[in-house]
Formats: structure tokens, C-alpha cells, sequence
């Protein structure tokens, strides 16, 4: 894989002497990814129900769940207004693993546009229109969205790129321009042009939970302008503890989460290796400052002790990652009609 800097194109319309053709709703494809959440499932399949305008196809993956997820699926396939794609797992493969497959089934459909979110929020009325407005000017675009409670949530847009990690009080407002140039990504409303899907290969199904979509919305960033804009597309539909320190929240975690946190640090490292850009005293400050971050939620969060044994267990089999020679990135996809 190689992604230098230097391969961002241009992203505005005055930057091609054709002007950008207009964003078909149909040409966009919602993937979404569950877990025996049946239930959230319903509500985020409601909500797009009512959209105005609908995306041409809705895929879902089903991390192999166990509760009726196939049959709330199965009962909105003549409601929803737009065709269902569903896909269930043999195992569990983690949001990473699930988003991988979702973006394959949606690339292999021919959509233009990929729009990716959990099964934990619902999409605005207009939010497809929303997003589609940015679409021919940029190609990575991230939306905003409210918390559980309705406040305004704010997202992490932007990385440290020596330290790995993301910046948790870059700026929260917005100019007149209604878009902010972002170096991450999230999976949570992430809308992807399949031109950059291409280039990049694949989410990596090998972080199973957490970092994933950082690390491909830096990626993305260093082929494109990727942006940040100021439309509220998604609500939360599920509260999570939180601490609340102002400009942002502190949300509770697992013990799987904190194993994840931690031992992902490695594929993150070998991302950095293959693209020249690692520097081993920076990114170490990186997982120093990511582990004292998971005590203080540990502590002010959760309320409890327990749970750094994960920490050093995610640590212990990062290392095995990172010294394995033979590792590779997802490799660029073959380009297909459309």
C-alpha cells in the first residue's frame, strides 16, 4: 500500500473544469452492522423507513446474532421503501469485521456512496439529503450527530499523527465554510466515495473492535479532503454512562474494549511502518497517554479497579503483531463497473 500526502486531489468543484455531476440518492448505499440488538435495529430500520429522499439500497450485516435479528429484518422488506441486502455471519467477526463485509457488499452493488453507521442510532428524516449536499465537492465525509439526550455530541475529528491518538479538544466550532478538514473517521456515519474505497482496500477485519475507522479515515485523508460538516444526521438511540467534562463525554467501556484499545495499538504501528511515517519515541507517548486515559475511565467513569489485566493482555499480544514480519495492509480493490 502506498498512500503518500502528496496523493490528495482536490476536492472542490473549481478544482475541474467539468463542473461535479448533482448526488443521486439511489446511488447511495446505507450499511449497517448488528449484534443481537434486535430492538435498536428496529428503531434505526424505522427511521429510514420515513427518510425523504431513500438510498438506493439498505445492506445489513448480522454479526451471527442469536435473537430475532433475521426476522425484524425479514419483516421490513416490503415497508422500508428501498431494497434490504442482508448478510448473516457464520461467527462474530466484530464492528471491524462487519463493516469490512458491509463496504464489500455495497462496493460490489455498484454504490457510488457508502454510508456506514451501527445499529445503536437512527438517521434523520433528511440526512441522506444532507450528506448529499457535501457530495460533489468532497469525497470522505463525516456527519454530525446528538447523543442519546439530544445534546450535540462532539467527535474527535482530528489525530495526532505522530502519537496515533485523537486530539480531544481540537475546536468544536464551526465557520461560515459549515465543514472542518478532519484526518480520522468514524464508522458511526462515516460516507465514503467508492473511488477512495478502492484505492484504500477494505476496512481491516484484523482490529475486530476499535481504532478500525481512525485509522481508515486517516488513511482516506492523506488520498482526499476529508471533511467534517455541520449537519446533524444521526441520533444515538442508546445511552451509555457517561462522565461528562464540558466540551465532551467520557462514555463507560468493557473489559473487550480495553483489551482492543490497547492491543490494536500494534496494527496501527504496522500501518505507520508500511507508510513511512512511524516514529517509535512519538507513537510509544501515543500508548502510554491511550493506557493512562483507560485508568482515568476505569476510575471516574466505571467506578472500579477491575479491568486493567485487559489492558496489559491487549498490550502482551500487540507485541506479537507487531514483530510479525510478514504483516500487510488491506490491499487496494480491483476497480468494477458502475
Amino acid at each position: 500500500m502506498t498512500l503518500p500526502s502528496s496523493d490528495r486531489s482536490p476536492s472542490s468543484a473549481a478544482s475541474s473544469a467539468e463542473p461535479p455531476a448533482p448526488f443521486d440518492p439511489a446511488s447511495a448505499t446505507i450499511t449497517i452492522v448488528t449484534f443481537n440488538r434486535s430492538a435498536l435495529l428496529t428503531r434505526l430500520l424505522d427511521s429510514i423507513t420515513v427518510m425523504d429522499p431513500k438510498p438506493g439500497h439498505v445492506v445489513i450485516i448480522d454479526n451471527a446474532s442469536s435473537d430475532d435479528t433475521t426476522d425484524v429484518v425479514e419483516s421490513y422488506r416490503e415497508s422500508i421503501g428501498t431494497e434490504i441486502v442482508y448478510r448473516r455471519l457464520d461467527t462474530n467477526t466484530g464492528g471491524s469485521g462487519g463493516f469490512s463485509e458491509g463496504m464489500r457488499t455495497a462496493y460490489e452493488l455498484g454504490s457510488t456512496w457508502i454510508w456506514l453507521m451501527d445499529d445503536d442510532v437512527e438517521v434523520m428524516p433528511d440526512g441522506l439529503a444532507r450528506m448529499g449536499a457535501w457530495a460533489p465537492r468532497f469525497k470522505s465525509i463525516q456527519g454530525r450527530r446528538y447523543d442519546y439526550d439530544g445534546s450535540e455530541f462532539y467527535w474527535q475529528y482530528r489525530v495526532s499523527e505522530p502519537l496515533g491518538i485523537p486530539i480531544p479538544f481540537a475546536p468544536s466550532g464551526f465557520d461560515a465554510s459549515g465543514y472542518k478538514e478532519m484526518n480520522s473517521g468514524c464508522f458511526e456515519g462515516m460516507f465514503i466515495h467508492r473511488d477512495i474505497v478502492e484505492q484504500i482496500g477494505l476496512p481491516d477485519p484484523r482490529f475486530f473492535i476499535y481504532w478500525d475507522d481512525q485509522t481508515y479515515g486517516w488513511l482516506a485523508s492523506r488520498l482526499t479532503t476529508s471533511v467534517i460538516v455541520n449537519e446533524f444526521v444521526l441520533r444515538r438511540t442508546r445511552e451509555i454512562k457517561q462522565w461528562d467534562m464540558g466540551i465532551r463525554h467520557m462514555n463507560a467501556s468493557s473489559d473487550a474494549y480495553r483489551y482492543y484499545i490497547m492491543r490494536n495499538r500494534a496494527l496501527i504501528k504496522q500501518y505507520y511502518r508500511a507508510l513511512g511515517v512511524y516514529n517509535p519515541v512519538a507513537f510509544g507517548l501515543g500508548t502510554s497517554l491511550t493506557f493512562g486515559k483507560e485508568i482515568i475511565r476505569l476510575l471516574l467513569v466505571e467506578r472500579k479497579v477491575t479491568g486493567t489485566s485487559n489492558l496489559f493482555r491487549g498490550l502482551r499480544d500487540g507485541r506479537k503483531i507487531a514483530a510479525d514480519a510478514s504483516w500487510k495492509p488491506m490491499p487496494p480493490l480491483v476497480a468494477a463497473a458502475h
